[in-house]
């Protein structure tokens, strides 16, 4: 019966309609990557899979089949249809998947339909075949769109900018990450497999647009690499060099920074909030104590001690101002100033962010 069952093909209207699914993998398998809007509901647990892995190595297929009906019978097998059941009642127009569309998932589309008679369709191909065009597309649009890259200056307010602009790409938002040593979020990264196929998926939703605009990053953003397409097109693209003041640049910087990841971090763990703020200041601080050179990393790190002193007892992030100042002034420009140096043959505009919003939506029009 199965093999009679519904196998979706067209991966595209798949992606830009959001279409919710659930990955019958191993949960080893989903932590090394997954598509958007997926969650793991495997048909084996970890362990199940490896003894499964085992006996197919050991005896072929069909001892291997055996032992997994063996594994996954009575209450396991109970439980695991009422997940997927539980998630096909909420999510009617969904899918599923294993990892190359054989066993994994026809088994639990069998299971589903004998328990429910929802012909519920799972991924023609698998996992492989998805994650295979979402490569593909991304190389194929790379291509043929015409990227504009938006540059300046630490805490100019790329971010800010490129939120409200529709076709563009957040690379910073897809990797969770702001492109620096104090980057971090108050939650992890994604995997580079997970972080490729979302910014497969936001390629193929923006397709058509006369110009995709991405912010001025290097080879990766925190622990995530760029895809080399894509790294190749944007260092080749027009550049827009957008312009603040230096008293625009810490206001933006100590909201970011400061301000908004303290109470981010008392919004995860209201106990543990603060030293977490903490060591995040200090980690980032640590990571650039090279570059910064041995004296002027303790000037620093008293600095940012007393800051959080000062935080921790009257509530007021003052102390940060100049230690902002400093990182933005010191270290940061430096580094742009040389880096820009190599880039200023690309720059076709400069100018403060309601400038570059309107220069950005003329060329949309034009």
């Amino acid at each position: 019966m199965s093999n009679l069952l519904t196998q979706i093909e067209d991966f595209r209207t798949l992606v830009t309609s959001d279409t919710p699914m659930f990955d019958t993998r191993a949960p080893v398998e989903f932590a090394q990557g997954a598509f958007p809007h997926t969650i793991s509901l495997p048909l084996m647990s970890d362990k199940e899979r490896e003894l499964v892995g085992t006996c197919y190595k050991q005896q072929g297929q069909d001892e291997a089949i055996k032992l997994g009906h063996k594994l996954v019978q009575g209450d396991i097998k109970q439980s695991r249809i009422k997940a997927w059941t539980e998630f096909i009642k909420n999510n009617p127009n969904g899918a599923l998947y294993c990892f190359r569309g054989g066993l994994r998932s026809q088994i639990t589309q069998q299971w589903i339909y004998e328990a429910t008679g929802i012909d519920y369709p799972r991924l023609k191909g698998g996992y492989k075949a998805l994650r295979r065009f979402l490569i593909d597309e991304t190389d194929r649009i790379m291509e043929s769109v015409t990227p504009i890259v938006i540059g300046g200056q630490t805490g100019c307010g790329k971010t800010l900018l490129l939120d409200n602009i529709t076709p563009m790409i957040d690379l910073e938002g897809l990797a969770n990450h702001r492109g620096s040593a104090f980057g971090n979020t108050t939650t992890a990264q994604p995997t580079q497999i997970t972080f490729e196929n979302e910014l497969a998926v936001e390629l193929i939703k923006k397709q058509d647009y006369r110009h995709l605009i991405f912010e001025d990053e290097g080879a990766n953003v925190g622990t995530v690499h760029i895809p080399e397409c894509v790294k190749r097109k944007t260092a080749q693209a027009d550049l827009i060099l957008l312009e603040a003041s230096t008293q625009e640049r810490i206001s933006v910087s100590m909201d970011a920074y400061v301000i908004n990841m303290h109470a981010d971090f008392i919004d995860q763990d209201a106990e543990n909030g603060f030293n977490n703020f903490a060591n995040y200041w200090l980690n980032s601080l640590e990571k650039i104590q090279k570059r910064l050179g041995l004296e002027r990393y303790k000037v620093m790190k008293l600095s940012v001690d007393q800051a959080l002193k000062t935080q921790q007892t009257t509530n007021s992030f003052d102390g940060f101002l100049p230690i902002v100042e400093s990182l933005l002034v010191d270290y940061y420009d430096p580094m742009y100033n040389y880096q820009i140096q190599k880039k200023l043959d690309r720059v076709v505009f400069k100018g403060s962010r309601s400038e570059v919003s309107d220069y950005i939506d003329d060329l949309a029009i034009s």
